[in-house]
């Protein structure tokens, strides 16, 4: 993975949003240790490009995100 000078940080309800997944799949995502996050004043925030990674990692989770996440704007899917 390519180290990001400066990352995103997202709230468990954005990376939801934006990868068109319920906020559930997200906590039981970082309960496994499969998102990068920090917590800061008790809320958990997930690096966008984990997150990115995380969805391209299964494909449900690619199709969810190109169906109902922000890979639906996007031009072209990569199979």
């Amino acid at each position: 993975m390519i180290k990001i000078k400066n990352p995103i940080w997202l709230s468990i309800s954005v990376s939801a949003q934006l990868a068109g997944l319920n906020s559930k799949t997200i906590r039981r995502a970082i309960q496994s240790n499969d998102l990068e996050y920090k917590i800061i004043e008790n809320r958990y925030l997930i690096d966008l490009q984990a997150l990115l990674s995380y969805l391209h990692s299964k494909k449900r989770l690619k199709n969810k995100f190109n169906e109902f996440g922000l890979g639906q704007y996007m031009t072209s899917h990569s199979a």
